[in-house]
């Protein structure tokens, strides 16, 4: 197929060396991308998405993601897929990363050391210079001095008018004027530091190589409370206690995380109400009636 020899060809552009995919295999587990592990005539491998062409600029922002990922974490404990080039040809858009083979298995202690880390990684605002998504939704991140103002304007808010215009304002109004009036108690006398998060931290995104080395992938990146990333670890499951007990080791979460996780795990389940509908609505519903 077309795009194919264009992909080999921009690797090559951008390895300086040639290389011609020689064998491609679908992989599964994505929702929105199509997937497929290549290999070279050389037995180099490469792990590249596709989409519509309409979506390239999804993958310039992944790829812009995993380069500040990688470039901060050079000398971490934490791999990340390297990114080596995107574009679109014709009807698709595609993005190549390192291939790294990995499994569900590995050192949960490390992983729990290399995440509070990445976690010690800071800058001065809240945010980051680009936005983004978070699953298939549109992340803001412009940039704020103040952590409430941050997730009120661009976390919560964005949320709560997405679902407003799919219907739901007057069952979820009063409960979201009343978060958001409260949300400065909730995080009252927490002034985190802007970490580098990954942002979108389940299970589904994090892996260990063969060797057992922690991988992270499929980032949101953004800087801001490194809560918000231990919270979504709790959400869906999947990470033992050898994990959170080597980050508490590295770095103790401070007092009042037990109440702030609801709030940070409020903004996936509202995020979820919008991609997949009412039963996470009800969820939604019932975190806000718990915070306030």
């Amino acid at each position: 197929m077309p795009h194919w020899q264009h992909i080999s060809k921009h690797i090559s552009q951008t390895l300086n060396e040639p290389f011609q995919i020689q064998q491609k295999v679908s992989v599964g587990g994505g929702s929105i991308n199509s997937s497929y592990h290549v290999s070279g005539t050389d037995g180099r491998e490469f792990f590249i998405k596709l989409n519509s062409a309409s979506l390239e600029t999804m993958f310039q922002v992944e790829f812009d993601s995993l380069n500040e990922l990688s470039q901060a974490l050079k000398t971490s404990a934490m791999n990340i897929p390297q990114p080596i080039c995107f574009g679109s040809i014709d009807s698709k858009s595609y993005l190549v990363l390192e291939y790294l083979a990995m499994t569900s298995s590995g050192d949960s202690k490390k992983m729990g050391q290399a995440l509070a880390q990445m976690h010690r990684i800071t800058v001065r605002q809240y945010g980051w210079y680009q936005n983004n998504i978070i699953g298939s939704t549109p992340q803001s991140n412009q940039t704020h001095n103040d952590w409430v103002t941050f997730w009120r304007e661009e976390r919560m808010l964005p949320q709560f008018e997405m679902l407003y215009n799919k219907g739901y304002k007057k069952y979820l109004q009063p409960l979201a004027d009343n978060l958001l009036h409260n949300l400065d108690s909730l995080l009252a006398d927490h002034t985190p530091e802007a970490s580098l998060l990954h942002g979108d931290l389940w299970s589904g995104n994090y892996a260990f190589t063969k060797q057992g080395q922690p991988v992270i992938f499929d980032p949101a990146l953004y800087y801001g409370d490194r809560e918000t990333d231990l919270a979504m670890t709790e959400l869906f499951g999947g990470f033992n206690q050898d994990f959170y007990h080597s980050y508490n080791d590295s770095w103790p979460l401070d007092k009042g995380y037990q109440k702030r996780k609801t709030l940070y795990n409020l903004y996936h389940i509202l995020n979820h109400a919008n991609l997949f509908g009412t039963s996470y609505l009800n969820q939604a519903m019932s975190m806000m009636a718990r915070l306030c």
